[in-house]
């Protein structure tokens, strides 16, 4: 079965930089657009990034363009968000998934952005 292991999180100042670890393993990761999701207190659950699973094919969420990079090792089943230049409305738990909507997501990885 789909297990997804997320990790790397912690707390940042303004500015700062992070990146985010997501161990995949149960099925063919190597076949699997993945996804960056998170949700930030009271709030809902939002989509952050995709990877194809070539790792060509990206998009990002706009309020994170030019900051996140998504990415992959398909013979480690590793799936990374490297973050830089945080902001506050960054905070949020992060999830990796196998849909948009957080399919299969695991615990999530808290990242806070406070000075």
């Amino acid at each position: 079965q789909v297990q997804l292991v997320e990790s790397g999180g912690g707390l940042v100042q303004p500015g700062g930089s992070l990146r985010l670890f997501c161990a995949a393993s149960g099925w063919p990761f190597e076949k699997s657009w993945m996804y960056w999701v998170r949700q930030a207190p009271g709030k809902g659950l939002e989509w952050v990034a995709t990877l194809g699973y070539r790792g060509i094919d990206i998009t990002y969420k706009d309020s994170v363009k030019g900051r996140f990079t998504i990415s992959r090792d398909n013979a480690k089943n590793m799936l990374y968000l490297q973050m830089s230049s945080l902001k506050a409305e960054d905070t949020a738990v992060y999830y990796c998934a196998t849909s948009p909507s957080g399919g299969n997501r695991g615990q999530g990885t808290q990242v806070t952005v406070s000075s």
